[in-house]
């Protein structure tokens, strides 16, 4: 029992290291260049963002416990992929506010959303309930996806 705790803190950790290296390159231009940009106006406030994206990242690494958990034949596709879409979220991240490259990250968050969708659907192959750790982020990313064309039309 210990060591299912201690490999469940370990998959939300290593979740949470993902969100925590993407901030590294937002922490700066949220304070520069997001500020003098023209926002979109259903842009949520700044505060939102921190709260939804440690929830998410969480909920990630639980999705992780229990694909590594399971005895799936999926299992090594579902690991595969979440790794896959991990990278993409953390680069997304470098994109956007890294290199402050709004068009570049709108086509980067496209193949993101594939990858979790996919992870998803694997998800759901491997037991039905393990999709819904993941729902929640792919509506999140949906939401992120608009969120990032408008600021091309907005202030690109």
């Amino acid at each position: 029992m210990k060591n299912k705790k201690i490999k469940l803190i370990s998959c939300i950790l290593l979740s949470e290291a993902a969100g925590i290296i993407g901030s590294v390159f937002t922490a700066e231009s949220v304070a520069t260049w997001y500020k003098e940009i023209e926002r979109p106006s259903f842009t949520p406030p700044d505060y939102v963002f921190g709260p939804v994206w440690t929830i998410l990242f969480a909920m990630m690494g639980v999705f992780l416990y229990l694909v590594i958990e399971s005895k799936s034949r999926y299992k090594n596709l579902a690991l595969t992929l979440f790794g896959i879409q991990l990278a993409l979220n953390t680069l997304w991240s470098f994109l956007f506010f890294g290199m402050q490259n709004p068009r570049y990250a709108f086509y980067e968050i496209c193949v993101l959303w594939i990858f979790i969708f996919a992870t998803t659907v694997v998800g759901y192959k491997i037991k039905k309930s393990y999709a819904l750790w993941f729902i929640p982020y792919l509506l999140w990313v949906s939401f992120a996806s608009v969120l990032n064309y408008a600021f091309l039309t907005t202030s690109f």
